[in-house]
């Protein structure tokens, strides 16, 4: 399956799991958008990312997280696994960076 299909997904999934139509989206695209990201059609920038999130009253890297949980590299692992090589992964990158 391929990553904009995973997004739709787990776009789907957490719509659905807050009990929101795609009109709820209104203020920050149309539904015909919302559609086609959920039918894996589109993919969104980082920008509509956000404002996706900010409806669904999520963090983005939430989103991300779960369009990759059905991915082949963390299929069957858990959230918690899945945050744990994330967590380290963030860590390790950001040692004496300018963002740590």
């Amino acid at each position: 399956m391929e990553t904009k299909e995973r997004f739709g997904k787990a776009l789907r999934l957490v719509r659905l799991r807050r009990n929101l139509s795609q009109e709820a989206f209104a203020v920050v695209s149309s539904r015909t958008f919302i559609s086609m990201l959920e039918r894996g059609k589109t993919s969104p920038t980082l920008e509509k990312l956000d404002e996706l999130c900010s409806v669904l009253e999520i963090h983005p890297a939430t989103l991300v997280a779960l369009t990759y949980m059905s991915d082949e590299r963390d299929k069957g692992k858990s959230g918690r696994e899945v945050l744990q090589v994330i967590s380290r992964e963030l860590q390790q990158l950001l040692e004496g960076s300018e963002f740590g």
